[in-house]
């Protein structure tokens, strides 16, 4: 049999885990069934990653990086702003009808990895890459219109993705077509009125 090698296998791993965990589940995902889904013997997977935490490190990357070129792609190059985030949005939207196995995986790796200390540096760069690249965007559109922005432009970021994460999780866990399609309606007029200055900001007091 001929040699591959750990630079040819790698990308070859994290497909079969991203394949096997979004069949079985982030829990099933041990790296001897992880190596027994692409047929390779299980030193394979210690060799090439070090350990399980590697490897789930290396699929959250995997995933945000398809994420992010998902937003990016999702971008329209004209139109005024709040015709830019409503097509950003509903784009983004289609990808979650399309693929709910995959932002499914992400959602448990997200949870798995609160608990594991070895993985919290992946967390933290998933999400601070998906807020850079939707921050970027909205910067963008912003220039490109003059609109200009009432809130700084991560608060902006932050929002529209907690409220894109809200609306997928709903979606993931009680699909409904026709509500769905008017809260992604009220969730861009809110994230444009927010970006606009026509949403003010409540003091929440402090717990």
């Amino acid at each position: 049999m001929a040699h591959v090698s750990a630079a040819e296998r790698r990308p070859q791993l994290i497909k079969a885990a991203i394949d096997f965990m979004t069949r079985e589940g982030v829990a099933a995902g041990s790296t001897r069934a992880i190596a027994a889904e692409l047929g390779v013997a299980q030193a394979t997977v210690h060799y090439t990653f070090g350990t399980k935490e590697g490897l789930y490190r290396a699929v959250m990357e995997q995933l945000t990086q398809d994420l992010v070129a998902q937003v990016e792609r999702a971008a329209p190059a004209e139109g005024g702003f709040e015709e830019t985030v409503g097509a950003l949005a509903a784009a983004l939207w289609r990808t979650v009808r399309e693929q709910p196995a995959s932002y499914q995986l992400l959602s448990e790796l997200t949870l798995f990895a609160l608990r594991a200390p070895a993985l919290s540096e992946a967390l933290e760069t998933h999400y601070r890459g998906v807020t850079e690249v939707t921050a970027r965007l909205v910067t963008e559109a912003a220039e490109r219109t003059g609109q200009p922005l009432a809130q700084p432009v991560e608060t902006i970021a932050r929002f529209f993705l907690a409220g894109f994460d809200g609306l997928t999780t709903q979606h993931l866990s009680l699909p409904d077509e026709e509500a769905e399609r008017t809260c992604l309606q009220a969730f861009v007029s809110a994230v444009v009125a927010l970006a606009g200055g026509r949403l003010d900001l409540v003091a929440v007091p402090e717990s």
